[in-house]
């Protein structure tokens, strides 16, 4: 288990790089440029060289290896070592001026929104889209293993068909289909619940129903699967010969071992619900990660991409680590 966990530690860095060598080749592909303002409008020349020599806008390889420098903490250990932020600490206050406030892991400023550092605007909206992935994957979670038990119970029974047509129908509808519908009846056609504005966690419940039934219908599929498996397996019927009651072989036996699919596939689920929450952060107009993003590719706001991308990567591969860890846990065969 320690060995396991070390193990995809040390590759974290690896990985991470990868991820942002291709995030900033991608997003260095994009038409337009990061100091256009958002009417379209183009600062004077001198303002736009000024600008991209300041933050290494000129050359991609001077950008790669600038923010790399910055965002992997090795510049702000370099300086630390060396003195050097010591000596810029002292100058500036003799000259009276303000302390530059250095971070170890400097992800950079947003080039559209003005006097905000891509950190501050995760940490302000990262909760949002956590909060929603999270109630969405505990939704699919409750409402898809019910449903798969309730259909591996009775296989072929007009329940089974019936959470199969729903199950498909939650696969097949996309998130914004389900979104708009929820949004006329719920908030337009009842009254219950506000539009365009995240007032208490009442608002997240509508966001994150709609983010939980594609995964609520694939979970369904995978328990149904796994209890009709388990089902028919020895140690059930071993069960039931000693008289275990029919909710007893289904909850305590058949459901341990048909549980381990489902939750191999809640560590990819929870990050793609966190990650992939977007079209209902747009949908909903919640205050969320995924808006940002959008807004930061629309703007090509390199600084804010990466860093999104960078976060949502590293929350892939914790959540996937966890899984691992959690699922060796229950099933300690498992090597």
């Amino acid at each position: 288990m320690i060995r396991l966990i070390a193990w995809r530690l040390v590759q974290l860095p690896i990985i991470l790089l990868v991820i942002y060598s291709a995030t900033l080749f991608l997003a260095w592909q994009i038409p337009g440029s990061p100091l256009d303002t958002p009417d379209a409008r183009r600062p004077p020349e001198e303002v736009i060289r000024a600008m991209e020599a300041q933050y290494k806008l000129d050359s991609f390889w001077s950008f790669y290896w600038s923010y790399l420098d910055n965002a992997s903490g090795v510049r702000y250990a370099r300086e630390w070592v060396s003195g050097d932020a010591e000596r810029e600490r002292e100058a500036a206050l003799a000259a009276g001026k303000p302390l530059l406030q250095r971070r170890m892991f400097d992800l950079g400023p947003s080039l559209q929104y003005d006097d905000w550092r891509v950190s501050e605007i995760i940490a302000a909206s990262l909760p949002v889209s956590v909060a929603i992935g999270c109630l969405a994957i505990l939704v699919a979670t409750v409402v898809g293993v019910a449903a798969g038990v309730a259909g591996a119970a009775r296989p072929g029974s007009a329940l089974d068909a019936g959470t199969f047509v729903v199950a498909l129908v939650g696969v097949s509808l996309p998130n914004f289909v389900t979104g708009t519908v929820l949004l006329i009846l719920f908030p337009v056609a009842l009254g219950w619940g506000s539009i365009g504005r995240l007032a208490g966690p009442g608002d997240l419940v509508l966001p994150a129903v709609t983010l939980s039934l594609p995964f609520a219908a694939y979970i369904a599929r995978l328990t149904r699967m796994g209890m009709i498996e388990a089902l028919s397996a020895d140690y059930v019927r071993t069960a039931r010969a000693k008289g275990v009651s029919p909710r007893g072989v289904l909850l305590r036996h058949a459901l341990k071992n048909a549980g381990l699919p489902v939750l191999s596939y809640l560590g990819p689920a929870t990050a793609l619900a966190v990650t992939g929450s977007f079209v209902v952060e747009r949908l909903f107009s919640l205050p969320g990660l995924g808006q940002h993003f959008v807004n930061a590719v629309l703007n090509k706001d390199l600084f804010l991409i990466i860093g999104v991308v960078m976060v949502f990567a590293t929350l892939l591969v914790l959540l996937n680590l966890a899984v691992d860890v959690l699922y060796r846990w229950i099933d300690p065969r498992i090597g």
